[in-house]
């Protein structure tokens, strides 16, 4: 199957760690050349250099680093076959308490500069008959307090991609989404004292396992994976029984407040 992206134009943002890094290893190893694009300079040029990647320093809240990031890409490659969308922010707290600017941030950085990186790569995606890879989120399937900007921003990114995958069939571009629950990231880890309990009550994954999906996807063009399929089930089960999920969140907080210990522990 890894014979498929032998050669291919892979573009990733948020790729100087994470699942973002390790998408941009795993789509090395199955030979196709890598873009990675992210905020820190340092790190970015890190990754860059195991994978023989360019780099290429993005704000993906700009417009304007948007249109430099497909520029460069066409410019050192002449063509572009597979984006990743995984660049994330978070807000974490009660609604009424997050500063305006975080939640901006948020939808900025998770659902609008998605569609905008989308938007300027669709021409060339479609010489290609490409694919575009949205990291979404569990939390676009099932509503998590305490995350209200983060479960709206994947909410939203779920429902453009599976939009816009309909409107694009008959051109040979696919749209797909990847929705992971908890990974074993900096994401989550570095932020323990704000995450939901009830995130730890989970399954966690590494960023390996959602990076592998990310190249499934990249290569099947699947229309979603989401993971783990516990977690997703007990998403689906919310949704459908909301009173279900009043029932079993005190359980769930508590066993995900004993992780979120030891974790705490090991660090």
């Amino acid at each position: 199957m890894h014979q498929s992206l032998a050669g291919k134009i892979v573009l990733i943002t948020g790729a100087s760690s994470g699942v973002g890094a390790a998408a941009a290893r795993a789509f090395a190893r199955a030979g196709a050349r890598v873009v990675l694009a992210a905020r820190s300079p340092a790190a970015l040029e890190a990754v860059a250099g195991e994978v023989s990647g360019l780099a290429v320093p993005t704000d993906v809240s700009r417009l304007e680093d948007l249109t430099v990031l497909i520029e460069r890409t066409l410019a050192a490659h002449g063509r572009l076959d597979v984006l990743v969308n995984n660049a994330a922010a978070n807000a974490r707290g009660t609604f009424d308490t997050l500063d305006p600017a975080a939640i901006a941030n948020v939808i900025d950085t998770n659902l609008k500069a998605p569609l905008l990186l989308t938007r300027l790569a669709l021409p060339h995606l479609r010489a290609t008959r490409g694919v575009v890879v949205n990291v979404a989120s569990i939390a676009g399937h099932v509503p998590l307090p305490h995350e209200g900007p983060y479960c709206a921003s994947k909410w939203g990114l779920r429902g453009f991609t599976f939009a816009v995958r309909e409107e694009l069939r008959e051109a040979g571009v696919a749209l797909c989404a990847v929705s992971p629950g908890p990974i074993a990231t900096p994401f989550v880890l570095d932020d323990l004292d704000h995450v939901p309990d009830l995130v730890f009550s989970q399954p966690i994954l590494t960023a390996e396992q959602v990076a592998d999906a990310v190249v499934a996807c990249a290569i099947d063009r699947r229309r979603e994976r989401a993971m783990p399929r516990s977690t997703l089930l007990l998403a689906k089960l919310s949704r459908a029984f909301p009173a279900l999920q009043e029932w079993l969140r005190p359980m769930l907080e508590a066993k995900g407040a004993r992780v979120k210990a030891r974790l705490k522990a090991q660090r």
